[in-house]
């Protein structure tokens, strides 16, 4: 069961580091950043000393060169590097993760593993889990569940809320109201609707013009010249905004448009949490993973610079998806492949793949493959998506390709990503070319 596993990795975790210095490392999506804010906050109750580290992808040579006198703590990653850490010189690491382990991979003595995909493949975000971890340790940190909530939106698991989740939203006080899911439901309808990105609303995001005029078929004006927020609507303008967008979205489930909005309490007053949950990722997407984390540590100084970095973000996420929507694509049957370069930021392939994954654009099943280069590493960073969550394993179809030519992979069945050189760029493109068409033959 999971529970009793985290009860033994937490009383291990108190046990091993009574006198010993903790080395904190964390992925820089939402879900790693609630999850390194959690833990911050939980050391410094325990009084442990600790350091942290923000990474947006684990490498062997760094695992390496990681301090051998310290305690390691993974969050949100190093599921697909346990191998590397087996055969590093560490000796304790502690792994609180979330993402699928290739069955290749060695899990030494040394390594103190907490990971849903080991024991019941229960959906559970790396923060959720943070927070089970943490609260196992002290129970005084419900205020800390809140985080753990932002997180597991971040990592869109907030519809498949099962028995351990419905605790933390139990613990974290939010409010759950039924509604059109696009945020953040408490600003003017009009901005919110220009900004839609999950989902996205053909000929609406990014489209101002477009924006207007559904918003004049619906019959919904401004009052005192500022449009109502999703929140303010009544049923018959929620209903006909809702018949419209999806008339725009027609492959669109429901599911996807109309389920919980989640308001959350932060900087004493209620906060979108999807807004909230944006506003983190897009600080540390774009290198600011410092203000992320003093976001979620509810630093007020910090609120301006955040929302400005978020307006950034959201403007280079429209010009991102209007290069896709212009640019010449390598397509054959169920796949796409998106060779970016320098045109999209490196650390927005994963955003801009998932919301093609999410539009109606292509068949369910479909696999999305996008490339970015990163040149200050002289990496490429790749994200793959498979559209509905129906059909290939896309972090297996990764991995057989990284197997060939070398570079680091990791994810879910349905969201992966990878990591190589950027000098492989051709021979990746190939090889995941021939791979996926021989896929589609098997089938």
């Amino acid at each position: 069961m999971l529970e009793s596993q985290i009860k033994y990795i937490s009383e291990k975790f108190l046990e091993l580091t009574k006198d010993k210095e903790i080395f904190v490392v964390s992925h820089f999506d939402t879900d790693g950043i609630t999850s390194a804010a959690i833990i911050i906050k939980t050391l410094k109750k325990l009084d442990k000393k600790f350091s942290v580290k923000i990474m947006k992808s684990l490498e062997e040579q760094f695992i390496y060169d990681l301090p051998k006198d310290k305690i390691i703590l993974f969050l949100d990653l190093a599921s697909g590097c346990l191998d590397y850490i087996a055969n590093s010189s560490l000796k304790n690491v502690f792994v609180i993760d979330h993402h699928e382990i290739p069955d290749s991979k060695i899990i030494s003595e040394k390594i103190h593993i907490l990971n849903p995909e080991l024991i019941n493949k229960q959906k559970m975000s790396a923060s959720c889990l943070t927070y089970l971890f943490c609260k196992e340790m002290n129970p005084e940190i419900k205020e800390y569940s809140k985080l753990a909530v932002l997180g597991m939106i971040g990592d869109c698991l907030e519809k498949g809320i099962d028995k351990l989740n419905n605790g933390i939203l139990n613990d974290s006080e939010i409010i759950r109201k039924r509604g059109l899911l696009i945020y953040p439901s408490t600003r003017p309808l009009n901005r919110t609707l220009e900004y839609s990105s999950s989902p996205y609303i053909p000929e609406v995001t990014g489209n101002i013009k477009g924006v207007l005029e559904l918003l004049r078929e619906v019959k919904i004006n401004p009052i005192n010249g500022k449009y109502p927020s999703i929140l303010e609507l009544d049923e018959e303008q929620m209903s006909k905004l809702i018949t419209a967008i999806m008339l725009r979205n027609p492959k669109a489930k429901n599911s996807e448009i109309i389920g919980d909005i989640f308001l959350i309490k932060m900087f004493n007053k209620l906060e979108d949490a999807r807004d909230l949950s944006a506003k983190i990722n897009a600080c540390s997407k774009l290198g600011e993973s410092g203000v992320a984390i003093e976001l979620c540590m509810e630093i007020a100084k910090v609120k301006k610079r955040a929302e400005a970095i978020h307006a950034q973000y959201k403007q280079l996420l429209i010009s991102g998806l209007k290069f896709v929507s212009e640019t010449n694509k390598i397509e054959g049957k169920g796949f796409v492949i998106i060779n970016a370069k320098n045109q999209i930021k490196d650390t927005m392939t994963g955003t801009i793949t998932s919301i093609l994954s999410n539009s109606s654009i292509y068949e369910e099943g479909t696999i999305i493959t996008t490339l970015a280069f990163d040149d200050e590493s002289k990496k490429i960073k790749i994200s793959s998506r498979n559209v509905g969550r129906n059909g290939r394993n896309v972090r297996e179809v990764l991995a057989s390709v990284i197997e060939k030519i070398g570079g680091e992979v990791g994810g879910h069945e349905f969201a992966a990503g990878a990591i190589i050189a950027q000098q492989k760029e051709e021979e990746f493109i190939n090889l995941l070319k021939k791979n996926l068409e021989i896929e589609m033959i098997k089938i």
